[in-house]
């Protein structure tokens, strides 16, 4: 009969909070880029009839999941090349990755799903990029 000790005083080395976190701004993002890729085409009236919305409806769920994946993705790849980065920039270089791809990612979707170039809009308000006027310049889209 063998007794195990449990040390509850002791912290525990590993934690699922940076992991959790990775996914819920993967998680975020989609819900972001699917909302400007629901305005630019509601503004402009291009893509927005009854199909577009069941388009964007259905991606909703698919954008978000895998938004998260990618999240959690870019933490596993950051982690693994955290081994060979220099010390300065070991804490940082997980999440810095996990945001840049994440927004990243957003941005080509809203980019290709939310301002359907060339396509007919309806509203007069946008060009035949269909990108809102009130989308920044700098921002390219």
């Amino acid at each position: 009969m063998s007794c195990h000790v449990v040390h509850t005083a002791e912290p525990r080395s590993t934690t699922c909070l940076p992991w959790a976190g990775s996914a819920s701004f993967g998680a975020a993002m989609g819900c972001a880029a699917w909302s400007l890729a629901v305005w630019a085409r509601a503004y402009c009236d291009a893509g927005y009839d009854a199909g577009g919305r069941f388009e964007l409806n259905f991606l909703l769920p698919l954008v978000v999941g895998a938004e998260a994946l990618v999240g959690l993705a870019a933490r596993v790849i950051g982690r693994r090349l955290v081994l060979h980065a220099p010390r300065m920039v070991r804490a940082s270089l997980p999440t810095l990755l996990v945001a840049v791809v994440t927004v990243w990612c957003a941005w080509c979707f809203f980019a290709t799903r939310g301002t359907l170039d060339g396509y007919p809009g309806d509203s007069d308000h946008c060009p035949a990029s269909n990108v809102p006027p009130p989308w920044p310049e700098w921002i390219p889209a």
